[in-house]
């Protein structure tokens, strides 16, 4: 019998999403192509796969049998043809969807471009928000290349490379009536903050460190994104905590001033994943090296090497 390989991704993402709607837009594909992808899986396996229901699309039995059975052949089939196919960066022409955190996306994607400028000029990138999960993201049905952040209960099919820690420290406004060159515990406790609630799982870094150390805050004002964050110190009194790196990025703007935090608020990691279809892969497996030795330069220094998680 023969087998439309195409169809294989389509049935996997459906897995994935259990809608069509969002499987076809992470497929890049419109609706009607993607029913009609379904409707020849169907006549292929002789079996309906998915049934309607109210929220999504129920997988049959068979399909839930079928699934591990065809993302280990596509991942296997992956690692034998990458493997043949020799990369040269100075020419390689390829697009790359890859979801950073917004902290990766402020501190190491600029770097990683002017490095890609030099090196890789027809490789190309699409960030795509990090989100709240790896489904959701496209990392577990690999639709997404990779993802760059805080990793958390990746499932068997991603590896996990820990590539830095970084950090955390406090801005405030230069001209501060209050704030000199340190910053007291009873400061920093009977100061109002702004506080950043960026998506993904970075928010529970700084929580869990204040609860661990026992440092209270008083939070004024929240706000969604890193880059939000110099206008409402700047016409404030309020103090934020933030990474180290983006407080160094901060702290070209004239009206602030960085200031090492009041107790040691320890550290959080910055993780790349992937799915392992792209074990192999030449011009992945040199992109994630770039990567890696990108936040090896800009991260605090590891003190043991941590081995991927597969």
């Amino acid at each position: 019998m023969k087998y439309d390989l195409n169809l294989l991704p389509v049935f996997l993402t459906l897995m994935d999403e259990r809608n069509v709607s969002r499987a076809a837009e992470r497929l890049g594909m419109t609706q009607p192509a993607l029913s009609n992808a379904l409707n020849r899986l169907r006549d292929t396996l002789r079996d309906p796969l998915f049934i309607r229901e109210r929220y999504g699309m129920k997988p049959t039995q068979t399909a839930k049998e079928l699934a591990p059975i065809v993302r280990a052949a596509l991942s296997s089939l992956d690692d034998a043809i990458g493997g043949q196919q020799a990369f040269d960066p100075a020419l390689a022409t390829r697009q790359f969807t890859i979801a950073p955190n917004s902290y990766v996306e402020i501190v190491l994607m600029p770097i990683i471009v002017a490095r890609l400028k030099d090196l890789a000029p027809g490789i190309r990138l699409r960030l795509i928000p990090f989100g709240n999960d790896l489904v959701e993201t496209g990392a577990v049905s690999g639709a997404t290349e990779m993802v760059l952040g805080r990793i958390v209960d990746p499932p068997d099919n991603m590896v996990v490379q820990h590539i830095m820690d970084d950090g955390l420290a406090c801005v405030v406004r230069k001209d501060h009536p209050d704030v000199k060159d340190q910053l007291s515990q009873e400061q920093y406790e009977n100061m109002k903050h702004v506080n950043v609630l960026p998506p993904g799982r970075m928010r529970i870094g700084l929580f869990q460190a204040l609860q661990q150390t026992g440092l209270k805050r008083q939070v004024a004002v929240s706000v969604t994104h890193f880059l939000a964050v110099p206008e409402m110190v700047a016409v404030s009194d309020y103090c934020a905590t933030l990474p180290r790196l983006i407080c160094e990025r901060l702290a070209r703007d004239e009206r602030l001033k960085t200031l090492p935090a009041p107790v040691d608020l320890g550290t959080f990691p910055v993780e790349l994943g992937w799915h392992v279809r792209y074990r192999s892969d030449p011009a992945h497996r040199w992109l994630r090296f770039l990567i890696a030795e990108v936040a090896k330069e800009h991260g605090l220094p590891l003190e043991k090497a941590v081995p991927d998680r597969q």
